[in-house]
């Protein structure tokens, strides 16, 4: 791609397909159908609309799209919506967009996407092209993934299969806080290895609270633990929160409820395009809230890999 920006007109042309997590957003996403069709229609864009049960099943209709007859994908939920639809469609020439009403929607909110997911969608359709980032992960059971915001190994991980669970009816920063509390309980400090394949920082070992990997300033329903992230730079932002105690994750709760900072010396941060880590047992890593595997994990940055729509002032 020659360029991060085009001209992009809805038309009669360009049919849009939807495809739906029937679960995402806990039903939301099925009560906006009838007013994101009057939405499409109003705009003259062809509405075809794919249902899923689950993000396995949304991957394969749109990996099938999207070598067919799709040119314009739309994920209707949060990032792990997002994430099977970019793994069915990487690698064709198709412009994805994304309609936020998941649990957690921080790559909507690097795009600069209204909140509303109705105002979102509008904002999409009248909008422009953005080519950006993608991440990849090898993990040590053999599998490829890709992912578009954030993930990592250690306490966010162990947060996320209980988000995706006993807590999943819980909005947005809520859900994501109360499953990290529910993780403390039984988290063990992770004692960790980053190294970075291309020599730009030096290999590390820290005993860590958490280690992620970042294409957006924020994850975890606007944790802002990468501020300085652009989802169009080439790089990944790693960021190694060491061990903390208890206590001192707790206390850092309220800033965290309020405005989603993370204020505490015991952060360190890089800028690179490919890291490994390794652990000292047996942990799994997350991409967008979705568990993709075991590490060793090895994480490149793909620049530019996919093309978005983005609000025309964004």
């Amino acid at each position: 791609m020659t360029s991060c920006w085009t001209a992009f007109r809805a038309s009669p042309d360009c049919p849009a397909h939807v495809f739906v997590n029937a679960s995402a957003g806990g039903g939301r996403a099925r009560s906006l159908l009838p007013r994101l069709r009057q939405l499409f229609e109003s705009l003259a864009v062809p509405f075809e609309l794919v249902e899923t049960s689950n993000s396995g099943e949304l991957e394969s209709a749109a990996r099938q799209t999207a070598s067919q007859a799709g040119r314009l994908l739309f994920a209707l939920g949060g990032d792990g919506t997002f994430q099977a639809l970019v793994n069915g469609a990487f690698g064709t020439d198709v412009v994805l967009g994304v309609i936020p009403v998941g649990g957690g929607n921080d790559f909507a909110s690097a795009l600069g996407l209204p909140v509303n997911p109705l105002k979102a969608a509008a904002s999409a359709l009248t909008g422009k092209v953005r080519a950006i980032d993608l991440v990849r992960v090898y993990t040590s059971d053999g599998r490829t993934r890709l992912y578009a915001g954030g993930g990592g190994v250690g306490l966010d991980a162990e947060a996320a299969r209980h988000a995706g669970g006993s807590f999943r009816h819980l909005p947005g920063r809520l859900r994501y806080l109360a499953s990290a509390l529910r993780a403390l309980a039984e988290h063990q400090p992770l004692n960790t290895r980053i190294e970075f394949p291309q020599g730009d920082h030096s290999s590390l070992e820290a005993s860590a609270l958490l280690a992620g990997v970042l294409n957006t300033p924020t994850y975890g329903a606007g944790l802002r633990l990468a501020p300085e992230a652009s989802i169009d730079d080439g790089l990944l932002n790693i960021v190694l929160i060491e061990n903390l105690s208890k206590l001192e994750v707790v206390k850092l709760l309220p800033r965290l409820i309020g405005t989603g900072e993370l204020r505490t010396s015991h952060v360190r941060r890089w800028t690179t395009r490919s890291v490994k880590i390794c652990a000292d047992r047996l942990c799994l890593f997350h991409g967008d809230g979705e568990i993709l595997g075991p590490a060793p994990v090895e994480i490149e940055v793909l620049a530019r890999a996919v093309q978005v729509l983005v609000p025309a002032f964004k």
